[in-house]
């Protein structure tokens, strides 16, 4: 795509347009974790001089030694960009002065209430604020609820005295990241782009089209924003479906899970979801709150969204009870039972654990008088959380281990997990992931949850 058409010559706009289609323009990514991270060596790997800018001093210490800090990716992934010679970590706000493009990929948690905190992304844009010059293209990939870019990114960025669509630009890009998907790379995903205005949604097209496969335009900020959230409130739905309706068939004697599996034999008008403990991740348990806050700004609840954040935040409450009744059927009272809970990361394979229901569902447990250890081959100690304190370490799957403890809680199915020898020398097992379904003639008793 050539903007000249549609660029004054030697305007803002037309020197950072030769800039990005030269693909000689200097990025600046705030944010360096799961998002960050692999858009920065997308990018990177595409000609575009990076800064990676991180307000911790640890990541910014470990990118310059390359070292990974985000497990899943690994030593080499890191290396790939933090040894290139067009690559630079920082901490250094005035560093943002020197980038052409000044991409944010900040977190956009709730707040005490399930409300949307945008301190993040606030916090951000004012720190762009203060290195705002000429020529700049801002794009905010944070996911957040329709309005954001315009009525609050841009006029804290146009207190710098310049104005958007003649001396800065901006933009609105989701990120489409799913951390652990083998085969998929960042500029295999298709990226969706609005701007605030013509000039910098075409700006933000041709910055993107030169390290991303696919590049869609939609025609405003807004668009972009909605379209965000739209692709993760349809999975939340969804699998609130699945977990009422698990709790539905369990009081049937009917198997949800066979239930999905003979359903996803059609090949039109279904798409299979999975029940589970809970929602885990940045995205699905955060924006249908993002998105019901707006609407009920504009003066229409969204009934059906806050249902389903009703149920699937019930989740881990329904497995923690199931725990207690299976414990109960073996003469076992929660309080002073040992409770061994296999998976602490909110999906299989990664040592992401954000979100993660499994965070809840120890503290309940806990809370009852059990006593909790863990066991993931991805998160060997219990990381920090806002939300969750708990002081854990990761403890060895074996024989030894699992005969000792009255309950096997599976939360997160990793394949790392040897699921064999937990049906040999478990008595118990609560499996929320269907992990046991392959295991052949298991000694132990098998819950479904």
């Amino acid at each position: 795509m050539s903007l000249s058409t549609h660029i004054e010559p030697g305007s803002p706009a037309a020197v950072l347009a030769d800039r990005i289609e030269k693909s000689v323009a200097t990025v600046a990514v705030i944010g360096m974790g799961y998002v960050g991270f692999p858009l920065a060596r997308a990018l990177h790997m595409n000609g575009y001089r990076v800064i990676g800018f991180d307000v911790d001093d640890r990541k910014i210490e470990m990118m310059q030694r390359g070292e990974s800090y985000l497990g899943h990716f690994g030593e080499e992934f890191f290396r790939s960009l933090t040894d290139g010679e067009r690559f630079a970590a920082t901490s250094d706000p005035d560093r943002i002065a020197d980038a052409d493009v000044v991409v944010l990929c900040v977190p956009t948690p709730l707040g005490p209430n399930r409300d949307p905190d945008l301190s993040y992304v606030l916090n951000s844009t004012e720190m762009v604020a203060g290195q705002l010059r000429p020529g700049q293209l801002v794009v905010l990939e944070s996911t957040t609820y329709p309005g954001t870019t315009r009525e609050h990114m841009l006029p804290i960025l146009e207190k710098s005295g310049l104005t958007c669509g003649r001396d800065f630009f901006l933009a609105f890009s989701p990120e489409r990241e799913d951390p652990g998907r083998a085969g998929v790379s960042t500029a295999q995903i298709p990226k969706l782009v609005g701007g605030v205005d013509d000039t910098s949604t075409d700006l933000a097209v041709v910055f993107y089209s030169n390290a991303i496969d696919q590049v869609h335009q939609v025609s405003s900020a807004e668009v972009a924003e909605a379209a965000k959230i739209l692709e993760n409130v349809y999975r939340a739905v969804n699998i609130a479906l699945v977990n009422e309706l698990k709790v539905v068939f369990d009081r049937l004697g009917i198997d949800v899970w066979e239930v999905v599996a003979a359903a996803a034999t059609k090949p039109f008008g279904f798409q299979a979801f999975y029940p589970g403990p809970g929602l885990g991740g940045h995205c699905i348990p955060i924006d249908p709150f993002y998105l019901a806050w707006r609407a009920k700004e504009a003066g229409h609840p969204t009934r059906f969204i806050e249902l389903a954040g009703e149920i699937n935040s019930a989740m881990p409450q329904l497995v923690v009870d199931r725990v207690s009744d299976a414990l109960n059927e073996d003469g076992i009272a929660m309080n002073g039972a040992s409770v061994l809970v296999c998976g602490i990361a909110y999906k299989p394979d990664i040592d992401d654990i954000r979100e993660t229901p499994a965070a809840p569902i120890i503290e309940m447990l806990q809370d009852q008088g059990a006593n909790v250890a863990y066991h993931d081959p991805h998160c060997p100690v219990f990381p920090e959380m806002k939300k969750h304190d708990l002081d854990l370490a990761s403890v060895d799957l074996d024989a030894e281990a699992l005969e000792a403890v009255d309950c096997v809680l599976i939360v997160t199915d990793h394949a790392a997990v040897d699921y064999a020898l937990i049906g040999e020398h478990a008595r118990l097992v609560v499996d929320t992931r269907n992990a046991m379904v392959d295991v052949k003639d298991p000694k132990a008793r098998i819950i479904k949850a």
